[in-house]
């Protein structure tokens, strides 16, 4: 059986609009295990994008428990949750987060220059990365010199580098036509068979298929958690 790499406790995280509190999430419960291929789904508001900041590390809960790949986190200094995101987060963005004046794969050697890893070893690395996502013809591009697929393929590649206990991906296909959406999900369903562990915000119903587990949030809370039957 699979062991949990994430579990969160009556997690709760209030915001301050003004002098009004404004409740992003409210006492929700969640156990993700090691290889699950997980999509989130819910209306503008519902708590997506919190529940995903929470996870990857980027923001701190009002209250709960965050217990990621064993370690504690909702306890961690912002120094601590540095180290988290370097070493066990791959982060997936809608808008590829890439930087226009390096390559692809100066890019996607990124997470290993800010972890110490000696040059020789990052590029190979890089490269058996670029390959693995269909880009070993597009090393030397830049961002701009790349379709947007093969954008978001840089991006997939550079969030795989760290042997990420997560990799989240936060609407990946949104700025991207239907054709290159199912490349894409393609990629992500060869990651996952190979043991990885995906977790996906998407409004978009037939990206959320992909997933063999979807969850549903409405105001905070999960509103339903069912293994997806069209997988």
């Amino acid at each position: 059986m699979s062991k949990p790499v994430l579990q969160i406790q009556n997690l709760t995280k209030t915001y301050m609009l003004g002098k009004r509190p404004v409740q992003a999430l409210t006492n929700l419960n969640l156990q993700v295990n090691q290889g699950e291929f997980i999509a989130i789904m819910g209306p503008s508001g519902s708590g997506k994008t919190t529940l995903l900041n929470m996870i990857g590390c980027i923001d701190k809960p009002t209250s709960g428990q965050i217990r990621l790949d064993g370690l504690d986190v909702d306890k961690m200094s912002e120094k601590e949750l540095y180290k988290v995101r370097r070493d066990k987060m791959g982060f997936v963005f809608q808008t590829f987060n890439l930087l226009p004046r390096y390559s692809a794969l100066e890019n996607v050697m990124l997470p290993l220059v800010y972890a110490g890893v000696p040059k020789q070893e990052r590029i190979t690395r890089a490269k058996a990365a670029l390959e693995s996502v269909g880009l070993a013809d597009r090393m030397t591009h830049k961002p701009n010199e790349l379709s947007g697929g093969q954008r978001q393929r840089v991006s997939v590649a550079r969030a795989l580098m760290n042997n990420p206990a997560i990799i989240l991906a936060d609407e990946p296909t949104g700025n991207l036509d239907s054709k290159t959406s199912i490349d894409i999900m393609d990629l992500f369903h060869d990651i996952h068979v190979k043991g990885n562990t995906i977790i996906l915000v998407t409004h978009e119903e037939t990206i959320a298929r992909h997933a063999h587990r979807i969850i549903r949030l409405l105001d905070g809370h999960i509103e339903s958690d069912l293994l997806n039957a069209t997988e």
